[in-house]
């Protein structure tokens, strides 16, 4: 999309890019590993209290005052390389398909799907599947409403943050584009087409299939994405152009009228999964697409105000219901509060969409619902310090870490949500958890180098488990990095306090990016540190690699998912009576261990159980030979679940040694053999530490219910300033030391603690 507009201040140049036609076939719209970009020292620094103030990401940019002379740094949000994915198309006639102002302004906006990048830097926009020479048109399709609405909502928050009449401009478009995408007429009116060709052609029906299949026949992932769109495009343009927003609402009541048709209309129904009742009311199923709606009907509420959108209301208060009820786990036990993606699985847990936070947030906001609010915060507070000392935003813990590929539709959910519930929440500790989870744009990941350029807008398409970049570009990649840049930007970063603040200490009132007002508690910097990143935190011991003994099969089948949820490792140990299984639990940690044997549970209480002993492996660690057991058979019914039985991880009371050995071994086996996929083991006080050279910031969580003491050492030479919060991230105070890098902390119960310390202080 080309329209051209005035230049604004905040907008950069998009020459580093070739403007080559599309005619290369697409790829897959997944993570890979491809290529690199040079080093940078882009690490992060964050630190909170109550207020607080840290550090994130970029080597000593330039600074500006602000209107109150305080200093200001550059914006990171740069929509360059998105507006590069732009075009525009005419599409033909279609019977059911139209959208705003069509005859008047025949060119709708339109957004390619992938940009590969090229052996001279520069990046090709294509489309997804392979391309017929002779039609042009790919086997999915040029462009996709997916995308299309997710970048309507990246150009609006630009616009409304900066001012930029381009962005505006850019968001005008899309929307246009995508309200063509959307079906008026028929027994499926309000549903979306996915794909569209770049002569206008829509294909209904894409290789490899979607679902639904055809795309707009029953809801999706898209009609979630599209309501986003409409929502925060109607609360955007209500004030500046009035007819188009009216077109807007219109078009997200006919979205509604399809999910009260499809959707809402089993609003009460309580389904099965292994035992578990969950809702039978969300889009597709799914929490993180339902998620996506939400977001949207809260900016609509928010325009309309209380007394109006009745049906907006209803349906926000009901999708919001039915994400919560999905709440489960909690302090030590999977999956940590969190909130699942799926219903219909107890076992998956995967960072890319995973909005569901920060939708309960806005729902809360919007619906004068708090107790909406205390489950998104039992969500971000809980699970958070368990993905960032396991090593970030993961793909997918099935329920262990599968898929540690890491992408920005991941990070950025979470960083969103992180913000959302600590400033709706008072949740004075997300704000350096935000801080640690931004930091993977700037290097702090597996690669080492920075993932997102500010100098272009290029965020790259994710990072391998082995440190490996794909360095394409594609639409999803660049309108999460971009959200996220945005997210940061919309943050008044102060500068590094003396000492942590006192509770209660006054708040600044700032402009939000979707334009309300509210107060912030300031806690991230994203400007300042590049370094190294080390981590003690969780650790996978496989079943298959342990030392059997007895009535014991390694099975590896043909494919490690289940349908429900993935075998670690690719295979799993089946035993039978007596069977056993060891393992040599990690000597090098500073501390006691937590263990939970990941094992599938089933619904016949016959099953058997399997009975686990830890014994120290020397003589100066020993102590008493202690046993427990866990009962395969306290699964419940399969329902709507793909498979029967859960793979789970039961977490063993207590503490374990370090160097120990873990024996498992099966008792009371009924007709089919108990399986065992994995052990997760981590400290019980797990680490992570950035550092570099304006800094460091650690992260101590305890995963245990009882305080444990812990050290942590940390560059530098300046006083270190140590900050505690509970298991819902409110503050417990905070203290400072002075000289010496070990730290000694107490850290509370399912709680973690902050250390931060500033390079050069003294």
């Amino acid at each position: 999309m080309s329209q051209p507009s005035p230049p604004d201040g905040s907008d950069r140049s998009d020459a580093h890019h070739a403007s080559s036609a599309p005619d290369v076939p697409g790829t897959s719209r997944t993570s890979g590993a491809y290529g690199g970009l040079p080093r940078r020292r882009l690490l992060a620094l964050g630190a909170a209290a109550v207020p607080a103030s840290s550090v994130l990401g970029l080597p000593a940019p330039a600074r500006a005052a602000s209107a109150d002379g305080r200093p200001r740094h550059e914006p990171l949000a740069n929509p360059a390389h998105l507006r590069f994915l732009g075009d525009t198309v005419k599409p033909p006639p279609v019977h059911g398909h139209d959208t705003y102002r069509l005859r008047e302004e025949p060119a709708l906006g339109a957004l390619w799907t992938y940009a590969e990048r090229q052996p001279d830097g520069s990046y090709r926009r294509t489309g997804g599947g392979k391309r017929d020479p002779e039609t042009g048109h790919f086997e999915q399709g040029a462009y996709n409403a997916d995308d299309m609405a997710r970048a309507a909502v990246a150009h609006l928050r630009h616009w409304r943050l900066t001012g930029s009449p381009r962005s505006r401009r850019f968001a005008y478009q899309l929307l246009r584009g995508v309200c063509y995408l959307q079906t008026t007429r028929g027994p499926h009116a309000g549903n979306v087409v996915l794909w569209q060709q770049a002569d206008g052609t829509l294909n209904r029906s894409a290789w490899p299939p979607e679902t639904p299949d055809p795309s707009d026949s029953g809801p999706s992932y898209w009609l979630a994405r599209l309501v986003w769109a409409l929502g925060e495009g109607f609360e955007a343009f209500r004030d500046t152009d009035a007819a188009f927003a009216a077109f807007l609402g219109e078009r997200l009541r006919l979205a509604l009228t399809a999910l009260e048709r499809d959707v809402l209309s089993r609003y009460g129904t309580w389904e099965t999964a292994d035992g578990r009742r969950v809702p039978g009311w969300l889009i597709t199923g799914a929490a993180d697409a339902t998620s996506e709606a939400v977001l949207g009907l809260a900016a609509y509420i928010r325009a309309v105000g209380h007394r109006k959108g009745a049906r907006a209301r209803r349906a926000a208060a009901r999708f919001a219901e039915g994400i919560a009820a999905l709440a489960s786990g909690g302090p030590g036990r999977w999956p940590y509060g969190a909130l699942p993606p799926g219903a219909a699985s107890l076992s998956q847990w995967h960072a890319w969409g995973a909005q569901m936070p920060t939708a309960l947030a806005a729902a809360a906001e919007a619906l004068g619902r708090p107790a909406l609010l205390r489950t998104a915060l039992a969500d971000t507070a809980g699970l958070t310090p368990e993905l960032l000392t396991a090593g970030g935003c993961d793909n997918g813990w099935a329920p262990a870490p599968v898929d540690r590929s890491q992408i920005a539709y991941g990070v950025d959910s979470r960083l969103r949500a992180l913000l959302a519930v600590a400033e709706t929440g008072r949740a004075p500790g997300l704000f350096p958890l935000a801080a640690l989870t931004a930091a993977w744009y700037f290097g702090a990941n597996a690669a080492g180098e920075a993932v997102y350029d500010p100098g272009t807008g290029v965020t790259f398409d994710g990072i391998s488990p082995d440190g490996v970049i794909n360095r394409n570009s594609g639409a999803e990649s660049t309108i999460h990095g971009l959200l996220s840049m945005l997210a940061l930007d919309s943050r008044d970063w102060p500068d590094w306090p003396d000492s942590p603040g006192p509770l209660g200490s006054p708040e600044p009132r700032v402009s939000r990016t979707d334009g309300a007002v509210g107060p912030r508690r300031l806690a991230v910097d994203p400007f300042g540190l590049g370094g190294t990143v080390r981590r003690d935190g969780l650790r996978v011991l496989e079943a298959e690699k342990a030392e059997p003994s007895g009535a014991v099969r390694t099975v590896r089948p043909s494919s490690p998912a289940t349908g429900e949820s993935e075998y670690s490792g690719g295979g799993y140990a089946a035993l039978r009576e007596g069977g056993g299984l060891a393992w040599t639990l990690p000597g090098d940690a500073a501390g006691p261990l937590l263990v939970s044997p990941v094992v599938n549970l089933v619904a016949d209480r016959d099953a058997g159980s399997t009975l686990w002993r830890s014994r120290a492996r020397t003589a100066g660690a020993a102590r008493a030979e202690r046993a427990e057991r866990v009962d395969h058979g306290t699964g419940g019914e399969q329902g709507v679940s793909a498979v029967p039985g859960a793979l789970l991880p039961v977490a063993l009371p207590g503490t374990f040694a370090p160097g120990g050995v873990l024996r498992a071994r099966a008792e009371g086996v009924g007709d089919r053999p108990l399986r065992v996929d994995a052990v997760l083991v981590r400290p019980a006080v797990a680490r992570l530490l950035l550092s570099g050279p304006a800094g460091s910031l650690g992260l101590l969580h305890n995963g245990d219910g009882t305080p444990h003491e812990a050290e942590l050492t940390v560059p530098g030479t300046g006083p270190v300033a140590v900050e505690l919060y509970d298991v819902r991230a409110g503050s417990l105070g905070g203290h400072r030391t002075e000289g010496g890098s070990r730290v000694q902390v107490t850290v509370p119960a399912h709680g973690f603690a902050v250390v931060r310390r500033e390079a050069g202080a003294g």
